[in-house]
């Protein structure tokens, strides 16, 4: 059966791009052999598009833990990297955002930065890589908010206030198993007119790092529909990174969506890293968001480059073979469509508009 195509909630691309400026005609255009992203895989997998995320990194202490062993031996909790100012994020974003504009230019007509969900779907028709310019985590920004506005006129659609890290704007959860998502205070009254201007200008607000009083603060402050770009189900994993069922309930209730993680941390029961796993976890993650959400807020958000996944699915090139474990756990094809990329424009049609 042909395997549909894939529009993704989250990915760390331009983070490699970043960290390897000199390559990135090779990474982008031919691929490198590492990773789980590049142009040519993409159209092997079927990727049609995404969020990619412009993420500032933590300076890493000498004397930092192994996190990689940490988080493959649970119990955990990682330790939280110091605020970060808007004068050290801002330069990192902007190359971020250049790198992006660079991936248009020389794809050459095979991908587009998309600003609309009119342009998303005539990508999706034409066969063009589509790409929306996502912040994780709103460190490039000052309380003023004056970036915003900039970033906004750049292209930029789709903000996290928080990579788990704090912000002027508010806290997020600790990577930490097990652990619920209520790990501290919510938005800063700054955290509060972002939303508000968010708001305004319609750019869509992730919660996917938010910890669970910041997520309230959302959900009481925001009209627009309530959206986790790339978190799972606490429910299967108890990680704090995860959602709750009271979570879940108030994503349905504004007609929100959740993008399914790939990370195995967030998806395997025991919470450990380790890739060695089959379809069982993902499937019982999916079904709880189905159970809690519908069949219309659903829909995957990888975390590709951003994260170990499953061996099953290794990098881009395995989305047919996760969507082959969906058919054969019974997802009938409308079900599959909307999973794949409808429910992800749709919510963005109701985010942004047209």
């Amino acid at each position: 059966m042909t395997a549909l195509p894939v529009f993704d909630g989250h990915n760390d691309f331009l983070l490699r791009l970043l960290r390897n400026p000199g390559e990135r005609e090779k990474i982008w255009l031919e691929g490198e052999g590492a990773g789980h992203l590049d142009l040519p895989r993409m159209r092997k997998g079927g990727f049609a598009g995404g969020f990619f995320a412009i993420y500032i990194s933590s300076p890493m202490p000498h004397d930092a833990p192994d996190f990689e062993a940490l988080m493959d031996n649970p119990p955990f909790e990682l330790p939280l990297p110091e605020l970060i100012g808007h004068e050290q994020a801002q330069p990192v974003a902007l190359a971020m955002a250049g790198h992006l504009f660079w991936m248009e230019r020389a794809a050459k007509g095979q991908f587009r930065i998309c600003r609309s969900a009119t342009e998303l779907r005539a990508c999706l028709a034409a066969g063009t890589v589509s790409g929306i310019m996502h912040m994780e985590g709103a460190e490039p920004i000052a309380a003023d908010l004056d970036a915003l506005y900039l970033y906004h006129a750049m292209g930029l659609r789709s903000l996290g206030p928080v990579w788990s890290r704090p912000t002027v704007f508010g806290h997020g959860v600790p990577f930490a198993y097990p652990s619920g998502p209520d790990t501290g205070p919510g938005l800063t009254e700054a955290g509060k007119d972002l939303i508000r201007a968010c708001n305004e200008l319609r750019i869509m607000v992730d919660l996917s790092h938010l910890n669970e009083k910041g997520f309230d603060d959302v959900a009481k402050l925001s009209d627009a529909p309530l959206v986790a770009t790339h978190s799972n189900a606490h429910a299967v994993t108890p990680s704090a990174r995860n959602l709750t069922d009271r979570q879940l309930a108030a994503i349905r209730e504004t007609g929100g969506m959740v993008g399914l993680n790939f990370a195995t941390s967030f998806l395997r029961p025991d919470g450990r890293k380790a890739p060695e796993m089959g379809w069982e976890p993902v499937l019982r993650h999916l079904d709880h968001l189905l159970a809690n959400l519908g069949e219309d807020h659903v829909g995957l958000g990888s975390d590709f480059d951003g994260a170990t996944v499953p061996e099953g699915i290794g990098d881009v090139t395995g989305l047919p073979a996760l969507q082959q474990a969906m058919r054969d756990h019974g997802y009938g094809e409308e079900l599959m469509r909307k999973l794949c990329h409808e429910n992800w424009f749709a919510v963005l049609e109701r985010t942004w508009g047209a």
